[in-house]
C-alpha cells in the first residue's frame, strides 16, 4: 500500500492509506400541570371540588374534618397516578430511546445539520477523537490475546481513556466470528459482549469494523471458495450476529462494514479476494472478483445496501459507515470503486483514511473536501507516516472545517514506556500521542 511506513519495532497501522422526541417527560407532576389539569375532571367525580360535597359540619370533630380532607384528596391522587402511568406507557412505546443509558453513556446520532454528531438526550455535540486499537505493539491482533490476557485489554482501554480518547476502533476478524457461512461463533460473540461492557464501564464508544481477513493463513478455505453471492450472504450473516449482540448498548458509536474494500476492474482469479499485503497482513479486500458488465460504483452500492439491511434487521439505531481508501473519489485514477456520493445513501456518515504527506497539505485538504457529500466525514485513520508531527498537526487543524472526527492509533504502550525506547517507530508513536493530547477538541 503506497505511503505506509517501513516495518519497525512498532509496525504500521493495519488499515492504511490503505424522533423528533415523542416522549412526554414526566419527571415532576408540577411540570405537567398546565398540560394535564384539563383531563382531571374526566377522571375524578363530576363535582369533586363542589363546596357542598364533602363539606364538614361546623360542629364536626377535628378527626372528622381530617377524614374529609383525606377523602377530598383521593380523586386528585388517583388522577395523578393514572396520568403518570400513561406517561410511563408512552415512554415504553417509544422505547425511551433518547434517555441516557444506565452505563452513563448517551446514544450518539447525526446532528440535524448533517455536519457532525450529537448526544441524543442532551443534544450536546459529540466529536469522535480516539484510536484504532487493531493490534498490540507485538503485532498481535486483538482476538489473539483478548481471552488469555484480558487484563491487558482492560489496561489499554483505561489508558486510552486517560489520554483523552472517546472512541476506540476495533477490527473484528471474520474467521474468528464465523464457523460456517450461516453459523456464527458463540464464544467470540460472548467475548465481544464483554468488550462492549468494558467500553461502557470505561466511558468509551466503539467503532466496530468487521469482516477483517488481515492474516491470509487464518482465512478458512470454505470462505475463500465462496462465490460473490454466497460470500456476501456470509458477510451479511456476520453483521446480523454482531448487530444482534450489540444493539442494546449505547457504547457502539458505529458499525464499519469493512476496512478499505475495493471493487476490481475486470476479472480476477477465483479465490483472489485479498490485497494490500504488508508485513504479513492484508489490509484490503475485493468484494467481487468479476465486474461482469456492471459499473464498479453499482457493485459497491449493492454490497453496502445488502450489509446495511442485514444490520437493520436487529439494530435500527446505531450508525453505519465504511472505511474508504483516499483514492475513492470519482476520478480517472479512482482505485476503490467506492465513490462516496454513490454509496452514501445507506450510510450515516463517511469515513476516509488519510495519511498526510510532507509538502502536500493543500492537496490533502482538497482531497478530504471531496468526501463531503452532505453527511458527516470522519478521518478514521491518520498518523505521521509520511509527515512530521508538526505537519500532521497542521493537517488536523486545517481539516476541522471538513471533518467531524479523527482517529489515530494506540498499540498498548504508554507515552512513558515509549519515551524509554530508542526505536524510530516508538519515537513516532510517542510524538503522535503527545500531539493527540495537545489537539483534543473535547
Amino acid at each position: 500500500m503506497k505511503g505506509r511506513a517501513p516495518v519497525l519495532r512498532s509496525q504500521p497501522p493495519l488499515g492504511g492509506p490503505t424522533q423528533h422526541r415523542q416522549v412526554l417527560e414526566c419527571a415532576s407532576p408540577l411540570a405537567l400541570s398546565d398540560v394535564v389539569r384539563p383531563s382531571i375532571p374526566a377522571i375524578a367525580p363530576k363535582d369533586w371540588r363542589s363546596p357542598r360535597r364533602w363539606r364538614p359540619d361546623d360542629n364536626a370533630s377535628a378527626k372528622g374534618r381530617l377524614r374529609i380532607r383525606v377523602l377530598n384528596t383521593i380523586p386528585i391522587v388517583c388522577a395523578w397516578v393514572l396520568l403518570l402511568a400513561q406517561c410511563v406507557e408512552l415512554r415504553a412505546e417509544s422505547g425511551a430511546t433518547n434517555a441516557p443509558a444506565t452505563s452513563g453513556l448517551d446514544w450518539i446520532k447525526v446532528s440535524r445539520n448533517k455536519h457532525g454528531f450529537v448526544r441524543a438526550s442532551s443534544g450536546r455535540p459529540f466529536i469522535p477523537w480516539g484510536f484504532n486499537y487493531d493490534r498490540d505493539y507485538r503485532s498481535r491482533l486483538l482476538e489473539d490475546y483478548w481471552e488469555a490476557e484480558w487484563p491487558i485489554v482492560v489496561k489499554d482501554f483505561q489508558e486510552m481513556k486517560m489520554l483523552g480518547a472517546n472512541v476506540v476502533r476495533v477490527h473484528l476478524q471474520f474467521a474468528k466470528f464465523m464457523d460456517a457461512p450461516d453459523r456464527p461463533n458463540p464464544a467470540s460473540l460472548e467475548r465481544l459482549g464483554r468488550l462492549v461492557k468494558l467500553a461502557e464501564d470505561t466511558g468509551l464508544y466503539l467503532d466496530l469494523t468487521g469482516l477483517g481477513c488481515y492474516r491470509k493463513q487464518d482465512v478458512p478455505a470454505w470462505y475463500i471458495a465462496l462465490g460473490e453471492t454466497d460470500r456476501w450472504g456470509a458477510q451479511a450473516r456476520f453483521w446480523e450476529a454482531v448487530a444482534d449482540r450489540c444493539a442494546p448498548s449505547p457504547a457502539i458509536f458505529c458499525y464499519d462494514l469493512m476496512n478499505e474494500p475495493i471493487v476490481p476492474g475486470g476479472k480476477r482469479a477465483p479465490g483472489d479476494w485479498l490485497t494490500g499485503e504488508l508485513g504479513g497482513f492484508n489490509y484490503c479486500q475485493f468484494i467481487s472478483l468479476d465486474q461482469a458488465g456492471r459499473s464498479r460504483p453499482q457493485i459497491a452500492h449493492r454490497w453496502v445496501g445488502q450489509l446495511a439491511a442485514a444490520i437493520r434487521k436487529h439494530d435500527r439505531r446505531h450508525l453505519m459507515t465504511v472505511g474508504l481508501l483516499p483514492d475513492s473519489l470519482e476520478t480517472p485514477v479512482s482505485v476503490s470503486g467506492f465513490v462516496p456520493r454513490k454509496v452514501a445513501g445507506d450510510l450515516d456518515f463517511i469515513c476516509v483514511h488519510i495519511y498526510p504527506k510532507s509538502g502536500h497539505l493543500k492537496e490533502d485538504l482538497k482531497l478530504l473536501r471531496g468526501f463531503g457529500v452532505g453527511k458527516p466525514v470522519v478521518i478514521e485513520e491518520t498518523f505521521l507516516l509520511g509527515c512530521t508531527g508538526k505537519e500532521l498537526g497542521q493537517f488536523i487543524e486545517g481539516s476541522r472545517k471538513y471533518a467531524a472526527g479523527w482517529l489515530g492509533f494506540y498499540w498498548g504502550q504508554t507515552p512513558e514506556q515509549l519515551s524509554r525506547s530508542t526505536s524510530i517507530g516508538d519515537s513516532l508513536t510517542a510524538a503522535w500521542l503527545k500531539l493527540f493530547q495537545e489537539m483534543n477538541p473535547n
